[in-house]
């Protein structure tokens, strides 16, 4: 099993680029579903969890192309789908299983879907998804762990989210757009990478209006055909790396990011002392070298904090001079690194969905287990300021969605290398889909 080795202590110079998000990457893959023709991905990062969508989709029939000369541009082809099941085995480590749901049964009729894995961080309900779908003429069941659909074809229809939720407004969107008739979709989430799944389904010939906002209306199609499109940059690896240029006082360029999808966070890194710096369109520059001050965060849907910042914001929280209080808002049991920051020296205490964050506190290096995707990222940015040597279990945890950050963080200036080394390389992902 990886881990990673970091000593703490040397400040982040230089530029570090950012990957294409995986939280667009894999809803877009999803999309290749609805139609027969080819559909061409660009930006896809190189994480565990597209490898994990490649075999999903290979094991229904689909035909998957990584090309050789640039490897993050992928070609699906959904033209047979022998076999539409979201396979247990195959979906047991990744939570968006359930996004394959609604373009399924919109294509061919019927989906048997495993119910979703990935990150324990919370209930993420399925029930918002069987709604919409079962209000659209679906019959659904479950048994066995498994979600059953079956249906002639969708209808449209007035779907209303009870709460926000981003993959519940992806998997009924890719529904709608091959139903019969309008959808009018209300208290949909607004994130950005709703808007990228959008994109590309009006780029295959999708009638969608107001995505991006939080109504939509959908006007449904027969058919839908292929298209080429670039998966946006991820917002989440950038603003992780601004608090790591940030928190170990740095000079740190992140380069091909969207500043726009990241203003919240640019927000509170300046008002917690940092100094930043939007560079057009694509690049953020964050310095530090200053005492960095206590500032409050509550994480919300987007446009606000986003709860996928929340674990590395607490981090830089313990290098801060006061009180930080932050609160957990979306996901109820996403404090599982407080107690291992605790094992490194900071000073929190956790009441409910509110922890509370004295600082500065002088951290040490400890060994300590990464418990989910975004807790790794928190405690990678702990490590880099603590005295002394860290050691990180459990960092596959952190493959799912960083694509090779210690390579990133090693390019300017993080000492951290990775023990074990069975991260998979690219010509094992051409095998596994081939």
């Amino acid at each position: 099993m990886d881990k990673f080795v970091i000593r703490g202590g040397n400040p982040l110079v230089g530029t570090v680029r950012v990957s294409g998000a995986k939280n667009s990457a894999l809803p877009c893959m999803a999309a290749a579903i609805l139609t027969e023709d080819e559909i061409t991905l660009e930006n896809l990062p190189h994480v565990r969890d597209i490898n994990t969508e490649r075999k999903l989709l290979s094991s229904m029939g689909a035909e998957i192309w990584v090309d050789d000369t640039k490897p993050d541009r992928v070609k699906i082809c959904c033209r047979t789908l022998s076999d539409p099941v979201a396979k247990y085995e195959i979906v047991k480590t990744m939570r968006a299983s359930s996004l394959v749901l609604g373009p399924l049964i919109a294509r061919a009729g019927v989906a048997r879907v495993a119910m979703p894995g990935g990150c324990a961080i919370g209930g993420r309900p399925i029930d918002l998804h069987i709604r919409g779908l079962e209000k659209m003429g679906a019959v659904i069941t479950q048994e066995h762990g498994y979600l059953e659909a079956r249906v002639e074809r969708l209808l449209g229809a007035h779907l209303v989210f009870d709460k926000i939720t981003v993959t519940g407004t992806e998997d009924l969107l890719m529904a709608a757009v091959l139903a019969e008739g309008e959808t009018l979709m209300e208290n949909c989430a607004r994130e950005p990478e709703v808007a990228d799944l959008a994109a590309l389904l009006i780029a295959m010939g999708a009638k969608i209006e107001g995505a991006g906002t939080s109504t939509m209306r959908v006007q449904g199609v027969s058919s839908l055909h292929g298209a080429r499109y670039r998966i946006n940059p991820d917002r989440i690896e950038a603003g992780t790396f601004l608090i790591a240029g940030a928190i170990t006082g740095g000079d740190l360029t992140v380069a091909d990011c969207n500043p726009a999808h990241m203003s919240a966070v640019i927000n509170k890194l300046q008002e917690a002392g940092a100094r930043v710096d939007v560079f057009g369109t694509d690049a953020v520059r964050v310095r530090g070298g200053g005492q960095l001050r206590a500032a409050d965060i509550s994480t919300e849907e987007y446009p606000g904090f986003p709860t996928d910042m929340q674990a590395q914001y607490m981090a830089l929280a313990t290098q801060a001079e006061g009180v930080s209080l932050v609160e957990e808002n979306i996901f109820e049991n996403r404090f599982m690194h407080v107690q291992e920051l605790a094992r490194m020296g900071a000073n929190i205490k956790v009441e409910g969905r509110t922890a509370t964050v004295r600082g500065p506190a002088k951290l040490s290096a400890a060994a300590v287990m990464c418990s989910d995707l975004r807790a790794s990222a928190s405690l990678v940015l702990a490590a880099l300021v603590a005295d002394g040597e860290s050691i990180l279990d459990r960092v596959y945890h952190m493959d799912r969605g960083y694509e090779r950050i210690e390579e990133k963080l090693a390019g300017v200036g993080a000492q951290i290398y990775r023990m074990g080394n069975v991260f998979p390389t690219r010509e094992d992902e051409k095998t596994a889909i081939e």
